[in-house]
C-alpha cells in the first residue's frame, strides 16, 4: 500500500482510537516499523499527529492530553531545551520552578548544580532535585492534582509571594501569534503568575508544538518574559516583537539567541 492510501487512514484509526502505536500500525498495514516511523513523522510535520513514545496521537490544538502522553511528546526536543535553560541558571541562586514536563526536563538538568534553593508546586520536580543533597527543596503545599503532582490552589499561591527568587522558571500548554502565553488551568494559571511576579528573571520553556495549540486562559505574555527556550525560531513576526520587546530567544538545539545579547535588567 502507497503512503498516499496509509496516511489517510492512520489519521481514521488515530480519531477512533485517540492513539497510533508504531508496532500496531506496521502490523496492519504489513510493512517495516520504518516506513510507518516515517509516515508519523510526516504527519506529524504536517500538523495532522503529534509523536509520542511508539507512536503518535492527534494534536491537542483544543484539548489538554493526558500527563503521560504529554511527558512523551517530544522528549529531545524537550531535553535540548532544557539544557539550554540549566545553562542559564547558576549556582548558588534561588530559583521557582512550576508544573509542566518541560519544567521537570529542566529540573533533570539541574542536579549538576550546586547551592540551589528551589521553590515548586510540582511534586516531580520535588523528588528529581531531591536527589541532590546540596539543594534545599521547598514544596508550595496546595491542593494536589493526582493527574501529574501539581500543586494549585490559594495555599500554593500564598507560598510563593512569601518568596522573591533569582529566576523562574515556568512551562505552558499552548503559545499564540501575539506572544500571548495560555493554559488550560485556571488554578495553574494564576500559579504561574504569581511565580513571574515573585521572580527577578523569568524563563519560559516551550517547544515548537506549542505554537500548534490553543488554551482559553493568559498566564502572561512574552512581553514579560526575559528569556524564551524553544526548539525552533518562532514564527518570524513574533521573533521580530521579541527582539522590540526585548525578549530573548533561545533555540535550545543550537544554543541560538535571536534576541538581545543580554538578559533583560531585573524589571523589579
Amino acid at each position: 500500500m502507497s503512503q498516499s492510501f496509509r496516511q489517510p487512514e492512520i489519521i481514521e484509526i488515530a480519531r477512533r482510537d485517540r492513539m497510533v502505536t508504531v508496532d500496531g500500525l506496521a502490523a496492519h498495514f504489513g510493512v517495516a516499523l520504518q516506513t510507518i516511523r516515517r509516515d508519523l513523522s510526516e504527519l506529524a510535520e504536517a500538523g495532522k499527529l503529534e509523536r509520542v513514545h511508539g507512536g503518535a496521537v492527534l494534536p491537542s490544538r483544543v484539548i489538554n492530553i493526558g500527563y503521560e502522553d504529554r511527558r512523551e511528546l517530544n522528549p529531545e526536543a524537550k531535553a535540548a531545551i532544557a539544557r539550554a535553560c540549566a545553562a542559564e541558571i547558576p549556582n548558588d541562586c534561588s530559583v521557582f520552578l512550576n508544573i509542566g514536563t518541560s519544567t521537570e526536563a529542566v529540573a533533570a538538568e539541574l542536579l549538576d548544580h550546586e547551592n540551589l534553593l528551589v521553590v515548586t508546586n510540582n511534586m516531580n520536580v520535588a523528588n528529581i532535585l531531591g536527589q541532590n543533597a546540596a539543594f534545599r527543596v521547598i514544596v508550595t503545599g496546595g491542593v494536589l492534582r493526582r493527574s501529574d503532582g501539581g500543586l494549585v490552589g490559594d495555599v500554593a499561591i500564598s507560598t510563593i509571594r512569601q518568596f522573591k527568587v533569582d529566576i523562574g522558571v515556568i512551562g505552558c500548554s499552548a503559545l499564540d501569534a501575539d506572544g500571548d502565553i495560555l493554559d488550560y488551568d485556571l488554578q495553574e494559571v494564576g500559579v504561574s503568575q504569581a511565580i513571574l511576579q515573585q521572580s527577578r528573571r523569568r524563563f519560559l520553556v516551550a517547544d515548537h508544538s506549542k505554537f500548534q495549540r490553543s488554551a482559553p486562559a493568559r498566564i502572561a505574555g512574552l512581553t514579560e518574559i526575559d528569556a524564551f527556550f524553544t526548539d525552533r525560531p518562532p514564527p518570524d513576526e513574533l521573533e521580530s516583537r521579541c527582539r522590540d520587546w526585548h525578549t530573548r530567544v533561545v533555540v535550545g538545539a543550537q544554543a541560538k539567541d535571536v534576541g538581545a545579547s543580554n538578559l533583560r535588567a531585573d524589571r523589579d
